[in-house]
C-alpha cells in the first residue's frame, strides 16, 4: 500500500499602491510554474508546513488566512495531498535556490495565466471568491485535564494533564502561523495553560474574557456571540480558548447567522470540538465582521492518551 504524502501551500500576495499581487514561483526541477507549496516534515501540521515552505521557496515570511482547500493527486503511484491556505506576506527577498529559480509577483488574472496546472489555477480562484485580506479567530478548546469526577478541588482550577500539556506545546506552532496579536481565553487554568505559551511569545499576558466559560456563555449566549465578533473588528489576529459545552453551539450559531456551511460534523451532526482542536475562523471586517470561512483542525498533536 502506497503512503500518503502530504504537503501543504499557499495563495501568497501583498498589495502594492494600485493593485493586489500573487506570488507565483518557477521551479527548475519540473519546469513549472506553481505556487508555493512543499511537504510536511514529520510531526508538523500544514499550517506550519505552509509557512515554512514559502520562507524557504520565496524567502518572505507570511501569515495565514483563510484555509482554501485540500488538493488530491497521485505522484510515482503514491497519492499526495496539499492542504492551501490564503498567506499575505511580510517583508523578505527573493534568492534564487536550487527548488525555485524564478519568484514573480503578478496581478491576479495574469498570475492565474502562468500557472502550469488547472488545480493550481483553481486554487488561486478560491482564494480570489472571497476578501484575501480576512481577519483570523482561532477558537481553540482546551487540551485534556483529566476526569472532572476524579478532581476534588475548585473545578476552575483543574490543571491540564500530561497529555494535554503535550497537546498545548504542539498548538503552538500552528497557532503562531496565523499571526495572533492578542490571546484571550475563558477564566479556567486548564483553558489559560493551554494558550499561556502564545501570549508569552507576544509578550503579554493571556487576557481572561468570563463569556467563553459554560456557565456565563449559557447566560447570555447572544452577549458571548457579539463579543466574538467583536474580537476581528480590533484584531488581523487572536486566539480565543474556551470550553467543550461553548464552542459547538457558538459556532453554530454565527455560522447561520452569517451563512457559511460548518463541515465536517460528527455524526450526531454536531459541530465537533474535540480537546486541542481548534476551528480557523476567517472574518471580512468591513463594514461589520462577517464569517466567511471555518477550518477545522482535529488535533495538533492526533489523539493522545
Amino acid at each position: 500500500m502506497s503512503m500518503l504524502v502530504r504537503a501543504a501551500g499557499a495563495v501568497l500576495w501583498r498589495r502594492n499602491p494600485t493593485t493586489t499581487e500573487i506570488a507565483v514561483v518557477h521551479r527548475p526541477h519540473y519546469d513549472d510554474w506553481s505556487l508555493p507549496k512543499g511537504k510536511l516534515d514529520p510531526g508538523e501540521t500544514p499550517a506550519a508546513a505552509a509557512v515554512r515552505e514559502i520562507a524557504e521557496e520565496t524567502g518572505f515570511d507570511a501569515v495565514l488566512g483563510r484555509f482554501l482547500t485540500t488538493v488530491e493527486y497521485r505522484v510515482a503511484g503514491s497519492p499526495k495531498t496539499v492542504d492551501y491556505f490564503a498567506a499575505s506576506a511580510s517583508p523578505g527577498e527573493f534568492v534564487p535556490n536550487t527548488e525555485v529559480d524564478e519568484l514573480r509577483w503578478l496581478p491576479p488574472d495574469e498570475a492565474r495565466a502562468l500557472l502550469t496546472y488547472p488545480a493550481d489555477r483553481d486554487v488561486c480562484d478560491l482564494a480570489l471568491s472571497e476578501p484575501l485580506d480576512t481577519a483570523t479567530v482561532l477558537l481553540v478548546r482546551h487540551g485534556k485535564a483529566g476526569n472532572r469526577d476524579a478532581w476534588s478541588g475548585d473545578d476552575d482550577l483543574r490543571p491540564l494533564s500530561d497529555a494535554g500539556a503535550r497537546q498545548a506545546t504542539a498548538l503552538g506552532p500552528l497557532l503562531r502561523s496565523f499571526g495572533p496579536e492578542r490571546v484571550y481565553s475563558a477564566p479556567r487554568l486548564r483553558c489559560v495553560q493551554t494558550v499561556r505559551a502564545v501570549a508569552d511569545g507576544l509578550g503579554d499576558d493571556v487576557c481572561l474574557e468570563p463569556s467563553m466559560s459554560e456557565e456565563t456563555y449559557w447566560k447570555d449566549t447572544d452577549a458571548a456571540l457579539e463579543w466574538l465578533r467583536s474580537v476581528p473588528a480590533s484584531h488581523s489576529g487572536a486566539v480565543v480558548c474556551s470550553q467543550g459545552g461553548v464552542i459547538p453551539h457558538l459556532l453554530d450559531t454565527l455560522a447561520e447567522r452569517d451563512g457559511v456551511d460548518v463541515t465536517p460534523r460528527k455524526h450526531t451532526g454536531e459541530v465537533p470540538s474535540k480537546k486541542g482542536s481548534v476551528w480557523v475562523l476567517s472574518f471580512e471586517t468591513t463594514p461589520r465582521p462577517r464569517l466567511v470561512a471555518a477550518h477545522y483542525v482535529p488535533s495538533a498533536l492526533g489523539d493522545v492518551g
